[in-house]
């Protein structure tokens, strides 16, 4: 469920115009509904009755720390992959007690960084991470808490570049070879033991692909415990999915009840790391149209928002509903949806059926709020959208949209020099 709405013919963020917002900061431009995601991660939250897990929410879905920050003052920490997302967890306010690091190629700043600020703990992705890890924070003359993410070599259904637990992936050590990897951490004279982890992909629709990688990680953590090694969480990752278009998605309810039936002998903490159903459809992109054109019997209606703006069409061939913020009622056309870079591949959707809409008209991408803004780029030297959060009748510019010298911050033109003539 989403606050984005029809009022009177015209779309709304809760009770805000869009074309309100727009007439300030122009488009393309990402509207957020505060609503939305409170509801959403209190729906999440309220699912896990019994075992009241930590909430980890996946930075990398919606990274602004206006997003963060609401999420952490609603009890959420925060699963991170990159030194940036930490500055950004902290920035926002989340405790280093509550944050989690994935991801496969820590850097040696990264990890001191993140000692630094005695996160809860490293999900290490190979021996030799665990190895600089152990180096570390032996120089900072502390002891690192590590987990080690098992890759437990399941389909997770999902698109293959979102699939992440498979044993062709790059991502977490092989199941089979995982207790081996756990004897090793523990001969490690600055690592401490602390979880186990697993995260199969995302945009997952069906539960059973979880259930199936939980019970080969949970035959991992009893032969664990009888290696004398005691795990005191289990964070099973994240990657429930939402409803683009016509999926049968999974609700927070029937996956907690499948996790909270597989962990019931676990007498320690579980921890969660949802991104997507969080913030998907709590955002949208907001674009304006440039032109319409038609060749052959291909309609085109041209906006300014790119693949730049949001490139999920562009990478996985995804589908996102597109509505006009004037609501037309006329006659529909096949129509390719596109952008102004200079890609063939910069598109949001073919041959869709749409309203004739006349240049200045505005559209929204729906479902926009999960990697849509933090996949963008300057590609073609384009300025990156402004973000906007709405919350009940209130606006806020959460990130202005970029100028000119954004564009070439940081880049030097050398002295001119003779040392060739």
């Amino acid at each position: 469920m989403n606050f984005f709405n029809y009022r009177n013919g015209e779309l709304c963020c809760e009770d805000v115009k869009v074309s309100a917002i727009t007439g300030q900061t122009g488009t393309p431009v990402y509207v957020y509904s505060a609503k939305t995601l409170r509801r959403h991660y209190d729906v999440f939250r309220r699912a896990f009755v019994v075992t009241t897990p930590l909430i980890c929410y996946s930075v990398k879905a919606n990274s602004n720390i206006a997003v963060v920050s609401l999420f952490s003052s609603m009890g959420a920490g925060a699963d991170i992959v990159s030194g940036g997302e930490l500055f950004r967890a902290i920035r926002a306010g989340v405790r280093g007690e509550r944050i989690v690091y994935s991801g496969v190629g820590k850097t040696t700043e990264e990890i001191r960084y993140a000692l630094e600020n005695k996160i809860l703990m490293f999900n290490a992705e190979s021996i030799e991470e665990l190895d600089a890890i152990d180096s570390v924070a032996g120089s900072l003359g502390t002891i690192a808490p590590v987990s080690i993410r098992i890759n437990p070599d399941i389909d997770p259904r999902t698109h293959p570049y979102i699939s992440t637990g498979l044993r062709k992936n790059k991502f977490g050590i092989d199941i089979r070879h995982a207790r081996d990897a756990y004897t090793e951490a523990r001969a490690r004279n600055n690592l401490r033991i602390v979880g186990l982890d697993m995260h199969i992909g995302s945009q997952l629709t069906d539960v059973s692909p979880i259930e199936s990688a939980l019970k080969r990680v949970l035959g991992l953590f009893t032969d664990l415990r009888h290696d004398g090694i005691d795990i005191q969480y289990i964070d099973i990752g994240g990657g429930l999915g939402i409803a683009y278009r016509d999926e049968q998605a999974a609700q927070p309810d029937g996956y907690a009840a499948a996790i909270e039936r597989a962990l019931k002998d676990f007498g320690g903490k579980l921890i969660l790391e949802p991104g997507r159903v969080l913030v998907g459809n709590a955002g949208i992109l907001v674009a304006k149209v440039l032109y319409r054109k038609q060749n052959g019997t291909r309609r085109f209606m041209i906006v300014d928002a790119g693949m730049n703006d949001l490139i999920r069409p562009s990478l996985y061939d995804a589908y996102h509903e597109i509505v006009p913020i004037i609501e037309t009622r006329g006659r529909r056309f096949k129509q390719d949806v596109v952008g102004p870079i200079c890609e063939s591949g910069d598109f949001f959707a073919h041959r869709r059926d749409l309203p004739l809409l006349d240049r200045g008209q505005m559209i929204a991408l729906m479902s926009a709020g999960a990697y849509g803004f933090s996949m963008s780029s300057n590609y073609n030297s384009r300025k990156r959208a402004a973000e906007v959060l709405v919350d009940g009748n209130n606006y806020y510019v959460i990130r202005e949209r970029e100028m000119d010298g954004d564009l070439t911050r940081g880049e030097r033109i050398p002295p001119a020099s003779n040392s060739g003539e």
